[in-house]
């Protein structure tokens, strides 16, 4: 039962190991998207282009120059007035006109057209990564109990899962330590009497 209690205790620790590296990385992803190559990242609040991107997903956007963008890529822009929002939709035309690229766009959820089409200059890139429903941990991370829950708990328990198989491996070195004294004594007693033996055989042969 006690091999079977240690290989349960560092397959748990090799999970929770494993899963906090996910975490993380998909934290440093989603934080500082330039490690993999991408300029910005952005948190979906809307289904509008569902089921390919749900809301509470994060989408993975690189810039891309007009010319480079195509009819089906998916592009986050500044939509027409509004330079605070972000709008994550499909492309399905590209116009010109007076000599400038224009993206006509729809969400793969809606029925029609975006109302406006989306001068080039207002496209922030094309969306090369999504990370599903990471979005909505982002956001219950930055709660109180989102804190708690998948920092400071799953960290005490990493921390005390190590504290218990170093003192449990304190408790069987001194185990040991203990039958190490226990054999030496035995043999202590084993040669008190053998020698005790020949002081008899002595006194006889005198």
């Amino acid at each position: 039962m006690s091999y079977l209690r240690r290989k349960a205790s560092a397959a748990a620790r090799v999970l929770l190991g494993f899963a906090l590296i996910i975490t993380l990385c998909a934290v440093v992803v989603v934080a500082v998207p330039q490690v993999i190559g991408a300029d910005e990242s952005y948190v979906v609040t809307s289904d509008s282009m569902s089921p390919e991107i749900e809301g509470g997903d994060v989408v993975i956007v690189t810039e891309r120059s007009p010319d480079q963008i195509e009819e089906d890529d998916v592009i986050t822009f500044a939509p027409p007035g509004d330079d605070e929002r972000r709008t994550t939709h499909r492309v399905v035309e590209i116009e010109e006109e007076d000599g400038q690229t224009q993206f006509v766009t729809q969400g793969d959820a809606n029925e029609n057209p975006d109302p406006q089409p989306v001068a080039a200059e207002r496209v922030i890139g094309e969306v090369t990564l999504t990370i599903p429903y990471f979005g909505r941990f982002v956001a219950f991370a930055q709660t109180t109990i989102g804190i708690i829950s998948l920092v400071i708990l799953p960290g005490l328990a990493l921390v005390g899962t190590e504290v218990w198989e170093l003192k449990k491996g304190m408790d069987e070195s001194e185990s040991d330590d203990e039958s190490g004294d226990s054999a030496e004594s035995d043999a202590d007693s084993e040669s008190d009497q053998s020698d005790d033996a020949r002081t008899d055989d002595e006194e006889v042969d005198r």
